[in-house]
């Protein structure tokens, strides 16, 4: 069994709890069947001409040998790079388990269905959600001295090793991986996913699309009864387009989309992001990156502007 941990790198305590439950899962099925991002690309100490796209490719060759991932997220924002190798894992047969301690849960409406995440796609290509919630039990008695902040951190202490108990044990009763879907396109057919960060939707790059005589498939997840269902309907088309054309803007990619951008790659589908206001990021050693990493080098064009759009879709 190979597993891939996959974690937000940007903080200290997400590698930490990432380091965690490795440290644990490897107790149990050996270490050399753990892969641990920054840890094991060593991404601190790696030296290449081009460090973002060695730790990708890194990453990406290590995604195409799984037998499970286990991915860490948190919070009504989630990272994109962990959500682009959910979908990448999902689209290539790789079961998934989600693992979150966020205590929220999310609806599309006020009284719509429940959601895990506050978009469906994230929770419909997962075999497994974990949800711990709750912090665990206030000490009996408190210890003589202790401040009600060392109980507070005590009871997320309990919280994050029962769920990493939790995840560990699921990990291991997960099916073996399914087949990898066949890979196929409709011809001239382009998947458009807008960003909910804009306020332009997704006609501002269907039109072009029709324009060009392409048809189009927009998503249905946002709109459907079922959001899971209609979720699971954006998967399956967009990794059968021709072509995905992604709306990437926003403070981080959006999760949904970023699940896209990876099944999309993994299906050999031809992927094109649209991002006209770039947020450029800075780290040692590395090349300036205008998204997270990993969806940076999986798309296969960058699109700042609509006439960048118009001759992608001539090409």
């Amino acid at each position: 069994m190979s597993i891939y941990v996959a974690h937000r790198l940007f903080a200290a305590h997400d590698r930490a709890l990432a380091a965690a439950l490795a440290e644990r899962l490897a107790a149990k099925v050996g270490s050399e069947r753990v892969f641990l991002p920054f840890c094991d690309t060593d991404e601190e100490g790696l030296v290449a001409e081009v460090k973002g796209r060695r730790l990708f490719e890194l990453d990406r060759e290590r995604l195409g040998r799984l037998n499970a991932m286990v991915a860490l997220l948190h919070g009504p924002s989630l990272d994109d790079g962990v959500c682009m190798e959910i979908g990448y894992a999902a689209a290539s047969g790789i079961p998934v388990l989600l693992l979150t301690t966020d205590f929220q849960t999310y609806s599309l409406t006020e009284d719509g269905d429940l959601l895990d995440f506050p978009d469906p796609l994230i929770q419909a290509v997962a075999n497994r959600v974990i949800r711990v919630p709750h912090l665990g039990p206030p000490s009996s008695p408190r210890q003589q001295g202790a401040t009600h902040y060392a109980e507070f951190l005590s009871r997320n202490r309990s919280q994050v090793d029962s769920a990493i108990d939790t995840a560990v044990d699921a990990l291991l009763e997960l099916p073996p991986p399914g087949p990898r879907p066949t890979a196929h396109s409709e011809d001239g057919v382009v998947f458009v996913e807008g960003s909910p960060y804009t306020g332009w939707g997704h006609d501002h790059l269907a039109r072009p699309c029709l324009d060009a005589g392409h048809g189009v498939v927009l998503p249905r997840r946002f709109t459907a009864a079922n959001p899971i269902g209609g979720a699971l309907d954006d998967l399956s088309a967009a990794c059968g387009a021709s072509r995905l054309l992604a709306d990437v803007s926003g403070p981080e990619t959006p999760p949904g989309t970023a699940v896209l951008i990876g099944a999309a790659l993994a299906s050999g589908v031809r992927i094109g992001a649209f991002h006209p206001r770039p947020t450029y990021t800075h780290a040692s050693g590395r090349e300036p990156n205008w998204r997270n990493l990993m969806i940076q080098y999986a798309v296969h064009a960058h699109l700042d502007a609509m006439e960048a759009v118009q001759e992608w879709l001539a090409m």
